[in-house]
């Protein structure tokens, strides 16, 4: 019966740490919908999440593009299909390679320095002193970064898609000789308003995730150094995989057939 007894522990420790979560999540968005407003804090996070992560993303997009491009043109010259290199640069990006490559670099940076800043508030007492100033914690650090999360990661994600189809360009005309009217002509041909929505759509639920895995971590942080490390680390990692578990969720319901 030991197997069995395991098994059973580490699904109601699953049904528990879900049950804490969303309503950690459900007192940051009721709380934070309340008056007052913190607009500094808000505008804080949005710088802190959206511009400082343009350079990883923007990075890691246009490399993306370059990758994407000669694999395919490597793959398609086995069929006389050099042709499609575009149109499956552009709609990989866009559907998935965009917004997953986005959410895991941001949940890198973002998630673990989230984590951090708060298990180490946690650890020194300062969202005790909060509370005794009577400033809702949730109010004031929890709900400015799940919304800034939520609204940025989608502008971030558009950005991504327009620099990795533009990296895809670069490897395409100058590197395999095609011609670039017609490479341009091949990329918006088939590329539907649908599929840059879905990865909007999959980077707004992204974002949310990999905000509350940071603030819930850290709030939740243990005491010390490890306690704070730990935090950080399972940060990063439940919010790596939530991102590739609602990645496929979301792709099985936009482009059910």
């Amino acid at each position: 019966m030991n197997p069995l007894a395991a098994v059973g522990r580490l699904f109601l420790n699953f049904v528990g740490l879900t049950g804490k979560i969303s309503l950690f999540f459900y007192n940051s968005v009721r709380h934070g919908f309340q008056p007052p407003y913190y607009w500094a804090q808000i505008l804080n996070q949005f710088i802190q999440i959206g511009y400082y992560s343009l350079p990883v993303v923007g990075l890691t997009a246009i490399f993306t593009g370059m990758v994407l491009a000669l694999q395919s043109y490597t793959g398609f010259s086995r069929f006389s299909a050099e042709g499609a290199v575009a149109t499956v640069v552009v709609l990989s990006i866009t559907r998935e390679l965009g917004p997953v490559l986005a959410g895991l670099m941001v949940a890198g940076r973002v998630g673990a320095s989230m984590a951090a800043e708060i298990g180490t508030m946690r650890v020194t007492e300062q969202i005790d002193a909060l509370i005794t100033l009577s400033a809702n914690p949730f109010k004031y650090l929890i709900f400015p970064r799940i919304l800034a999360g939520t609204i940025v990661l989608p502008i971030l994600v558009l950005i991504a898609d327009i620099i990795g189809v533009m990296g895809g360009y670069l490897i395409g005309v100058h590197e395999l000789n095609f011609n670039g009217g017609n490479y341009m002509q091949q990329t918006l041909r088939y590329l539907e308003f649908s599929d840059v929505q879905s990865g909007l759509i999959k980077a707004a639920a992204f974002g949310m995730l990999i905000t509350l895995m940071g603030c819930y971590h850290g709030f939740n942080s243990g005491r010390g150094a490890e306690g704070v490390g730990r935090a950080t680390t399972n940060a990063v990692v439940s919010a790596s995989i939530f991102i590739l578990f609602m990645n496929y969720v979301l792709t099985s319901i936009l482009f059910q057939r």
